[in-house]
């Protein structure tokens, strides 16, 4: 199993690279940024001074999207980070939550979604592409491969991922769910003639360690973040389409305020009961991360990816470098 985290970009500059560059020591294999461009701090900046200050670490956006960031735009950034980094990027992209909404705006659609994934890899890579009747070509484009994982749930997301991703993005750390899509991705997968293998699969939450009751308090507000998307597949798709262990909890939600996301202690949560709480995170005890992260990578997880900004993200660094990582090293996941 491989390990990464993220870090909404609302921290203080310095201290994020210094979390990157612990990261990178303590066994972290990739580095993720929010990209919410209104909300918090530009995304490409930072990227930029986290490839500086690394050598080993990918680094990407978890996730951006093409309507609020035209693709030849973010491809011609990645590229350019490509050649700082030597070739590390990666792009996590979806249709967009919190860059879109805060904005008032909907998330854009599955196909123009797959049609920036392929003008963006095109770009990057070094190839000309045709876009809206234009050829396009980064000339200057160094070619290093982009790999591109998509973030989604729903049936159509994960057709997509299988026909033209490298990873999905799963935002939550419940085995059982996290079963159910790697299903459904690995169906897919085989209706278009690829080996499911092929494709990565990412848990993407929060993570703290201590007692259990403390941390709820910490991470009460990632359900509630997805929660969001939640309710998108519930107004698109059938109940029989979708596991209700996913969409049950989102009954009493309220409202959502996205000048609190992804925060702390935001009142967004007051509808988060302790139960999805467990489910959707790691918390607890080393003993219970690891026991978590072992039932993961037999749903199939190959890289689990923390939500670091719960508070003592320092710590939540050390305990997994010094305890966490050396012991899941040879734990892969399940081949079906």
């Amino acid at each position: 199993m491989d390990f990464g985290f993220t870090l909404k970009t609302d921290a203080d500059i310095e201290r994020m690279v210094t979390l990157t560059r612990q990261a990178e020591a303590g066994g972290f294999g990739y580095g993720w940024l929010f990209d919410s461009h209104v909300l918090w701090k530009e995304v490409y900046p930072l990227l930029t001074l986290m490839a500086l200050s690394t050598e080993r670490l990918r680094l990407g956006t978890c996730v951006t999207n093409p309507a609020t960031r035209e693709p030849s735009v973010t491809a011609s950034a990645l590229a350019t980070l490509g050649l700082i980094s030597s070739g590390r990027m990666v792009l996590g992209i979806g249709r967009g939550d919190s860059a879109r909404r805060v904005m008032g705006k909907p998330p854009t659609t599955m196909k123009r979604l797959e049609e920036a994934v392929h003008v963006i890899r095109e770009l990057v890579e070094g190839r000309p592409v045709e876009d809206e009747g234009t050829t396009l070509e980064l000339t200057w484009s160094a070619g290093h491969k982009l790999p591109v994982w998509i973030a989604g749930y729903g049936p159509m997301a994960l057709k997509l991922t299988a026909r033209v991703a490298d990873g999905v993005i799963l935002q939550l750390a419940d085995p059982d769910l996290v079963r159910w899509f790697v299903g459904q991705l690995r169906a897919a997968a085989e209706e278009v003639g690829r080996d499911p293998a092929e494709i990565q699969v990412m848990a993407a939450a929060p993570a703290h360690v201590g007692d259990r009751a403390s941390c709820r308090q910490r991470v009460r507000w990632f359900p509630a973040l997805v929660s969001n998307h939640v309710l998108d597949l519930v107004n698109k798709y059938e109940p029989k389409d979708l596991p209700p262990a996913l969409t049950g909890y989102v009954r009493d939600r309220s409202g959502y305020d996205y000048l609190h996301h992804a925060e702390v202690g935001s009142a967004n949560a007051a509808f988060v009961d302790d139960e999805v709480v467990d489910r959707f995170c790691v918390i607890g005890s080393v003993q219970e991360h690891m026991e978590k992260l072992a039932e993961l990578a037999d749903a199939g997880v190959t890289q689990f990816n923390i939500y670091l900004m719960n508070g003592d993200e320092e710590e939540t660094l050390d305990h997994y470098a010094r305890e966490i990582i050396p012991a899941m090293r040879g734990i892969g996941a399940a081949a079906s």
